[in-house]
């Protein structure tokens, strides 16, 4: 059930991801709204389920963004039956869909890593003390990742650089507030799930090599 809700808020972050939106005088993606929680997703997984847990999760999220850039780019490729007007308010809506895909595929895959990486490495050193400072930290390393590699992919044919520097700035704090205001709802998954599931692991020894599944 988690891993659907988790794919799920990747696409659909990917398909509002264009658009830009102003919240308390900050510009952002319209994805800030939702793809936040894909990073309390992956403190979810990493802390209950361990690292290994959480990289069958990523490339599991992983195929199913590059299933939709494929199939996305492909529909917009096709030409319109005949008859059918909305073909340019499709493609201005979708039709930069794959670069984006592309770009937040890379983005997602880097930064979810760096993420449960950074959580697992934390989690040994603290034996498992502290949830919030593992939940925080390592936002603040994988949100920066993502930020960067998925702003650059988005806007970066669009706006010049000192745009793409406010919108990476503006989204980056956006986001490790995000995950700080959503610490209660993480320590009350996390705990609900461990007691669940009679889980609780600490990545001792553990590979952590990103490429297995």
């Amino acid at each position: 059930m988690l891993l659907s809700v988790f794919t799920s808020v990747l696409l659909i972050s990917n398909i509002v991801a264009p658009k830009m939106i102003e919240v308390f005088g900050f510009k952002i993606s319209g994805a800030l709204l939702l793809f936040p929680v894909t990073y309390i997703f992956g403190d979810i997984f990493t802390e209950v389920y361990g690292y290994a847990g959480s990289r069958r999760a990523i490339w599991s999220g992983f195929l199913g963004l590059g299933l939709y850039a494929v199939v996305t780019a492909t529909v917009v490729a096709l030409p319109p039956a005949t008859g059918w007007p909305n073909q340019a308010a499709y493609e201005t809506v979708l039709g930069s869909a794959p670069r984006i895909a592309i770009g937040s595929l890379i983005a997602y895959w880097a930064g979810e890593f760096a993420n449960s990486f950074v959580m697992s490495r934390m989690k040994v050193s603290s034996d498992g003390r502290n949830l919030w400072q593992r939940t925080i930290g390592s936002t603040v390393v994988g949100q920066l990742v993502d930020t960067v590699i998925v702003v650059f992919a988005v806007f970066g044919t669009s706006l010049d650089f000192a745009g793409i520097a406010e919108i990476v700035r503006n989204q980056y704090i956006f986001k490790v507030l995000y995950e700080a205001a959503a610490t209660p709802v993480t320590y009350w998954a996390v705990n609900t799930l461990k007691r669940a599931e009679g889980l609780d692991i600490i990545d001792k020894g553990v590979d952590y090599t990103p490429f297995k599944v």
